[in-house]
């Protein structure tokens, strides 16, 4: 079955299993799922994750979530840009969430990073997702 949106599906795989109180999530592997997932680490919003091999031998990502006295740390992940629309900011209208306490995760030229790393580096791009 093709996916229109695999970002997209991920974040919701993400969404599910921590509502449902779960350590791990697997979810099919790419390149760019990997990227956004590097960027969730070095943020602190997941423990990390691994490429494992699934049952019907297909690459999958298999992500740790990551708790805090029970809740998890990632109170909300929304996708922004979707393939019916497309959101792309430059470097002065990249979105800042709750005042700077989340992270956008965008897809710029030199790769994909959050918000404050892609204002570091001046670029901007398109705005994949939001987490707080």
């Amino acid at each position: 079955m093709s996916m229109n949106d695999p970002l997209g599906d991920m974040l919701t795989r993400i969404r599910n299993a921590q509502m449902r109180g779960k350590s791990t999530v697997r979810t099919p592997a790419s390149k760019l799922r990997a990227w956004v997932l590097d960027v969730l680490k070095d943020e602190g919003y997941i423990r990390g994750y691994e490429t494992v091999t699934g049952p019907n031998g297909l690459p999958e990502l298999e992500i740790s979530l990551k708790y805090h006295d029970g809740t998890p740390v990632i109170r909300e992940i929304k996708r922004v840009s979707k393939p019916g629309r497309r959101v792309y900011a430059g470097v002065k209208e990249l979105p800042t969430v709750r005042e700077g306490l989340g992270v956008s995760i965008v897809s710029t030229p030199k790769g994909v990073m959050s918000d404050a790393a892609a204002r570091a580096a001046k670029v901007g791009g398109e705005v994949l997702c939001t987490v707080f």
